[in-house]
């Protein structure tokens, strides 16, 4: 009976929720690409939770999609990842993916301790930045983030970034003296979303494109190894000396792994995955509606501003790491043919 009665005063804030996600997530192909559903419906709720003061029975509702809903997109999400996407690199181009990552994950961690990143805001915004933006930080927030504003903060960070990146990027690159293999690396190993690296990379050229697509899926599919080491990073001073206690993540972020290994080992449909990837963006553009709206301009604002120099702070770095690998690869393989 409890449920029942819970769920009763639950339905209004879903259903609020749901229909600014779903009007988003239908608007979405019709705007600008910078301005995707996921941050649509981010700035859909908090417009509306600023400014209409709403009755106290969404509340609950609004709380439940801001944080269930949060944990199942990240399932649906996990058969869009494919660890085949590795194989499909050259020894050198893994090489620096995964340095990049390892990288950008240390420095994540311990810059967002040194520069006193509000909350949990450093580790979410380096961790989207670090792999695939939005989804990755759908994936760590329910296990690192107690506060909804950070998801928040570190959801409009990585956007805004991989939105000035796909646009300036190809700018400065196009006379770079670059190959469009070179660009791709630089572009798929720094852009925020998959959306920033096919924007970015075929503005250059069909070879520039399809080389960022495929360092992209990459890093893409080092989501689930980053976010156990990241776990271990954040948890491990509380899990003392057992080292099993590292390996306690919640049951959604094991479905998640236990799905992106079995797409990889056991041939799915196209049109099966396609569909629970898009099943998973609409759930998380929901999430995101759900809260836009628990979040507050005042604090927004405050946090928001060390978000935003940490994020781009993060960025400048994973372009500069990126772009002296590739140097450093070249110089490799040129001390290699004179000898």
């Amino acid at each position: 009976m409890r449920n029942i009665l819970q769920l009763k005063q639950e339905i209004p804030g879903i259903l609020l929720s749901s229909a600014i996600g779903i009007a988003a997530f239908l608007a979405a192909p019709f705007l600008p690409s910078a301005l995707g559903s996921i941050l649509l419906a981010l700035l859909a709720g908090m417009m509306l939770g600023n400014f209409v003061n709403l009755p106290a029975r969404f509340s609950s509702g609004i709380g439940f999609t801001s944080s269930k809903l949060l944990e199942l997109s990240i399932i649906f999400l996990a058969f869009s990842i494919q660890y085949t996407h590795l194989s499909r690199l050259g020894a050198a181009s893994f090489s620096i993916i995964a340095v990049t990552v390892l990288m950008m994950l240390l420095l994540t961690y311990f810059l967002a301790i040194r520069f006193n990143c509000p909350g949990s805001t450093g580790w979410l915004v380096g961790f989207g930045t670090t792999i695939c933006g939005s989804s990755a930080i759908a994936a760590l927030a329910p296990g690192v983030s107690k506060n909804k504003e950070d998801v928040a903060i570190a959801m409009a960070v990585v956007n805004l970034f991989g939105s000035i990146g796909m646009i300036a990027m190809p700018m400065l690159l196009a006379d770079s003296g670059m190959t469009p293999a070179q660009m791709g690396v630089l572009l798929g190993g720094t852009l925020h979303s998959v959306g920033n690296v096919a924007g970015a990379g075929y503005a250059l050229g069909n070879e520039a494109g399809e080389a960022a697509i495929t360092i992209k899926l990459a890093r893409v599919a080092l989501l689930s190894p980053a976010l156990i080491f990241f776990n271990y990073l954040v948890n491990r001073k509380q899990a003392g000396s057992n080292w099993k206690t590292y390996f306690k993540l919640p049951w959604y972020l094991w479905s998640f792994i236990g799905i992106t290994i079995l797409t990889s080992i056991i041939p799915i449909p196209a049109a099966f995955t396609d569909a629970m990837e898009s099943g998973g963006k609409l759930i998380l553009t929901i999430a995101m509606a759900a809260i836009g709206m628990k979040v507050s301009f005042a604090k927004l604002f405050q946090s928001g501003k060390k978000g935003l120099v940490f994020g781009l702070l993060l960025f400048l770095l994973q372009i500069a790491l990126v772009y002296g690998l590739i140097n450093l690869m070249m110089e490799g393989q040129k001390y290699a043919c004179a000898g």
